[in-house]
């Protein structure tokens, strides 16, 4: 970005500025520019400088250069850095509140917001310089706020080198929390440079090794064209090359992204084979590139994040189902006691005081401040102009803010590092003998007046403990290195999950530095995606060279279903026995998953809970003709037979439990025979009460004797000796061939079915034969006696009740040979079931009916007045 004519020269008089104060104090300095009062600002006797980049993304304006640039516009406004912001400001509250550390001394610190770009310069001139209360000439000694001789910041390594650049020849030391860029580690060039973010050396060395892990060799890597992705990719590549992983391709897109840009990138991803993807990208960068992404419907991939990216959120809400999986590293995350609290105490009453927190008010309860500092326009300023009032009464612990959110305390607890280190500095140069300082002729430094290069050779040397970590640094200025290595799931309210699976650190062995936990990682599929060239093919897959292409250069088909090889770059896969079926790696045969019709499941469940409603129902029904049996509807439709039916249909209900379960040989046997019995019990009941009906009705005759030949014996008689013939059936069908418990691997080659195979057809086929032998010939008496002039004829409700039944057996036969497994048992339930409620329904329907709400029918003159 270029600058203006006018800041340039700004910058250049605040340089001469800061160079003349080193020198005397008397020396008349001139301010350039207008006062700038955002910030946030502490008295102490020691004022720590803070850059944070509350603003990002600034939105570029043409410049004529005839007249002064109006105030930047910037699209978003960083909560992230706000929590930032406090987390500073709580550490240096907390410090003070310690009679261990500093209680000779008051920390105060000068923050102001670095925007992540240009301005960055102008806010640390400011810091390392002070600035007056009015733009007049004043003594350089007499500053409105005190000098900073220490900066906290930046985030972004190449606004940290070009303030790094700017205040090195002044030996002004910088502790960043989030810059990570290899090259800050340049003692040469960056001499005055320490950080409590690791090094992107050992995050890439994290990185090689986690895609090494899961044989991704053929790994597409992206990034913004910028000293942090230059650098970082050159060291992936060397350090790929090492391990043997190839990048499949290499592209850098423009830090201002463009459509353009984003559409050569994505189509340059499109065009690879690789399905893996290494990106060094800012969050507002991804939010470009996945809105195009998602728009051209690209299918996914696995992403590999950076730790610039890793742990941020807010590419969540519109590209959760893109970013499913993603594997990265985020630095060390803690939880720092008491910042919780202090970071919700902000009132309405705080951010009148201040234009950055009125802006954030604003931004997060979406309601204008009345009397508002807030200058900054962003892009929806017509929103921004539109917001109602606000009531005084906001509460930020009654909102889901990222500023509040503790759990993923990863760059806060760097920049709380980095004020302890700072303090724990000012407290060794305190514990300096005189005559053995550090300095020449053994002079100390006092901690109340010091000149920045001395605090710096504290800082180097300080090792401190702070949340249970020890915290040290190289000779490069770089703590030792610790991540974690997080999944990004999918939680069941639909939030961003970030699951820890593992972690790298650099202290530990070559061979121990990266533990991964695989069985906690989450996919976006069953497994991990395969993205490799010229690798050797593993276990359950064998090699498939690519036409055209070198042999080195092939493909590793996973085995077809049902096959499996357990040798590396095998030729061919083999089929695994009947019984056993293939692993998820399709490298071992292992037994097959049995199924069977549970009561666990939904499908028995319902049935269960079916079966015992037609139970339930069944003495209901009892219950009532048994409270009315002296009714003449109860007592001329036969009594005994109607209590005896309602019995047998109560344990057809229960018969349908029989066939839920697992079934086992006697259980088989039991189920078949106890359903042929049981509805040949009722459809010998329900003949025989047809038969009663059209002997009633020949009784009416004169001179007719036949209900002496068809009474309660011969009812009886005629029951027990239709259901006989089932019992022989069923006892000749169990006698020779069986039903028995089968396992059956004929219809799913994936999984067993434990079911009842009927052992002998012909027996079974005679069980139902017979049932339905016996229903004709109660559904022929029936219709035939369907009109007899009767005030409640049951013969025409027997029909009806014989029609479903057969509606429901004639349907069963086809669906029960087309099925298999726990679904054909599943339809035999469903036919015991419809045809017991068919006939409970039909027979017994219309008699409670009488009963219960038309009881002036139920009298013996009005059954007799009906007959003809």
């Amino acid at each position: 970005m270029a600058f203006s004519t006018t800041e340039v020269l700004c910058m250049l008089l605040f340089i001469l500025a800061a160079a003349s104060s080193r020198f005397t104090a008397q020396t008349r300095c001139i301010f350039q520019g207008e006062e700038d009062s955002d910030g946030f600002y502490e008295e102490g006797d020691v004022v720590l400088g803070g850059l944070f980049p509350l603003h990002a993304n600034q939105i570029s304006a043409s410049q004529s250069y005839k007249k002064r640039p109006q105030p930047p516009s910037y699209k978003f406004f960083s909560v992230t850095a706000l929590q930032w912001i406090q987390t500073m400001s709580f550490a240096v509250w907390e410090i003070n509140q310690r009679q261990d550390l500093l209680p000779f001394l008051k920390l105060g610190y000068h923050i102001r917001d670095s925007s992540d770009d240009i301005p960055a310069l102008r806010s640390s001139l400011i810091l390392v310089n002070g600035q007056p209360e009015q733009n007049t000439n004043y003594s350089c000694a007499g500053l409105h706020r005190p000098v900073s001789p220490v900066l906290i910041g930046d985030s972004g390594s190449g606004v940290t080198m070009s303030l790094l650049r700017t205040l090195g020849p002044f030996q002004i030391p910088m502790v960043s929390y989030f810059a990570s860029c290899s090259c800050l580690s340049n003692r040469k060039e960056f001499p005055t440079f320490m950080r409590t973010m690791p090094s992107d050396s050992f995050q890439i060395k994290a990185i090689a090794k986690l895609i090494r892990h899961f044989n991704w060799t053929w790994v597409g890597v992206i990034g913004a064209d910028s000293d942090y992705a230059r650098f970082a990719v050159q060291l992936f590549l060397e350090e790929s090359a090492r391990i043997g992983v190839c990048a499949a391709y290499v592209h850098f897109y423009p830090q201002s992204v463009s459509k353009d840009s984003v559409i050569k990138l994505i189509n340059t991803i499109k065009s690879s084979s690789a399905k893996v993807i290494l990106s060094f990208s800012a969050e507002l960068d991804l939010h470009t590139i996945l809105r195009e992404w998602k728009h051209q419907n690209v299918s996914r991939m696995q992403w590999i994040a950076s730790e610039a990216w890793s742990t941020g959120s807010s590419l969540w809400n519109d590209f959760h189902d893109l970013l499913i999986g993603t594997l990265g590293f985020g630095i060390r995350r803690a939880e720092i006691p008491g910042l919780k609290s202090f970071l919700t105490r902000l009132k309405s009453s705080d951010a009148l005081g201040s234009a950055l927190l009125a802006e954030f008010w604003e931004e997060t309860f979406d309601c204008k401040l009345n009397g508002s500092l807030n200058t900054h326009v962003h892009s929806n300023k017509n929103t921004t102009l539109s917001r109602k009032p606000c009531t005084g009464l906001e509460n930020l612990e009654e909102v889901h803010s990222v500023y509040t959110d503790v759990s993923q305390l990863r760059v806060s607890y760097n920049v709380y590092k980095a004020v302890y280190l700072i303090a724990h500095a000012l407290h060794n140069m305190k514990t300096c003998v005189k005559g053995n300082g550090p300095f020449a002729n053994g002079e100390c430094a006092d901690p109340e007046h010091f000149l920045p290069w001395q605090l710096f050779h504290y800082m180097k040397q300080t090792r401190f403990t702070i949340l249970g970590e020890e915290v040290s640094f190289n000779e490069n200025g770089d703590p030792i290195a610790s991540y974690d290595l997080v999944n990004w799931q999918q939680g069941r309210d639909g939030s961003l999950q970030l699951v820890k699976v593992g972690f790298y650190d650099a202290s530990l062995g070559r061979d121990e530095d990266l533990l991964i936990n695989e069985s906690a990682i989450q996919f976006q599929g069953q497994k991990a995606t395969l993205s490799i060239c010229s690798e050797s093919c593993q276990p359950g897959s064998r090699k498939a060279t690519r036409k055209g292409q070198p042999v080195c250069c092939y493909d590793c088909i996973p085995c077809a279903e049902g096959e499996i090889s357990n040798e590396i770059d095998s030729i061919e896969c083999r089929r695994c026995p009947v019984e056993t079926w293939p692993n998820q790696g399709r490298n071992e045969c292992i037994p097959k998953v049995i199924e069977f019709l549970s009561y666990h499941e939904s499908m028995g469940f319902v049935l269960c809970v079916v079966s015992a409603v037609g139970a339930c129902a069944t003495t209901v029904v009892s219950g009532v003709l048994v409270a009315h049996r002296t009714t003449p509807v109860v007592r001329g439709n036969n009594m005994e037979l109607s209590f005896l039916l309602l019995f047998f249909l109560g344990i057809c209900f229960l018969i349908g439990l029989t066939f839920i379960g697992e079934p086992t040989d006697w259980f088989c046997m039991i189920r078949y025979a106890a359903f042929g019995i049981s509805f040949a019990l009722c459809i010998s009941c329900i003949l025989a009460k047809t038969v009663v009906v059209l002997m009633a009705f020949r009784a009416t005759l004169p001179g007719s004797n036949v209900m002496r030949l068809f009474g309660l014996t011969q009812q009886r008689a005629s029951v027990l000796l239709c259901t006989s013939v089932q019992v022989v059936i069923c006892l000749v069908w169990l006698t020779t061939k069986p039903p028995y418990a089968a396992h059956n691997t004929k219809y799913q080659t994936a999984k067993i079915i434990l079911e009842c195979a009927v052992g002998s057809e012909v027996g079974f086929w005679c069980v139902l034969g017979y049932i339905g032998l016996l229903a004709c010939l109660c559904f022929v008496m029936a219709f035939l006696a369907r009109k007899l002039p009767d005030n409640f004829n049951e013969a025409k409700f027997i029909t009806f009740s014989m029609l479903i039944f057969f509606a429901v057996w004639i349907t069963f036969i086809p669906v029960y040979v087309s099925t298999s497994g726990k679904y054909t048992v599943a339809v035999h339930i469903f036919a015991i079931l419809a045809s017991a409620f068919g006939l409970l329904i039909c027979i017994f329907a219309p008699k409670c009916y009488i009963v219960l709400l038309k009881p002036e029918k139920n009298t013996r003159r009005q059954m007799m007045m009906m007959k003809k």
